[in-house]
């Protein structure tokens, strides 16, 4: 039986824990100095909601803002709700922290960032397209090698 420990997975775990201690403490606080998000989330998560007319204008991922303004921070096991201002209308969102890929706090300068297979697969792909058009020639001159010096370890005996 083979048994591996999925480090990837449990670091997630563990940075969404983070996350949503963080809005746990937001909620029940408010935002403290001047801590504000940027929460980049996937819209076509099967379990975010969203408006029909902001999924459709980010149909693959969205940058949310916390900061000023918003309403109903509702933080849950697997996700929070918030009602954020889009152009003087306000407008309920559900986040599940799954659907999560980036939250930073430009304060502090703190971000967590969350990587996928697929976006581990575009950076093999990348890497093998860049290792196809990259060619390396070193050509050693022999004039430009010098002896070997040999030193006598007698020298150095007492």
């Amino acid at each position: 039986m083979s048994r591996e420990i999925d480090y990837g997975n449990l670091m997630h775990s563990a940075m969404r824990g983070l996350i949503r201690s963080v809005l746990d403490g937001v909620a029940e606080h408010g935002l403290p100095g001047n801590h504000h998000f940027f929460i980049t989330f996937d819209t076509s998560h099967p379990d975010a909601e969203l408006a029909d007319w902001l999924s459709d204008r980010y149909p693959g991922e969205m940058t949310v803002v916390m900061q000023h303004w918003f309403d109903n921070l509702d933080v849950g096991e697997d996700g929070f709700a918030i009602t954020l201002n889009f152009g003087d209308a306000p407008e309920p969102l559900y986040i599940p922290y799954d659907a999560i890929k980036t939250f930073v706090d430009p304060s502090v300068e703190f971000g967590l960032r969350f990587e996928s297979p697929e976006d581990d697969d575009e950076v093999e792909e990348m890497v093998a397209e860049l290792d196809d058009d990259i060619e390396i020639e070193v050509e050693e001159d022999p004039a430009d090698k010098k002896p070997a010096d040999v030193v006598s370890l007698d020298s150095f005996r007492k």
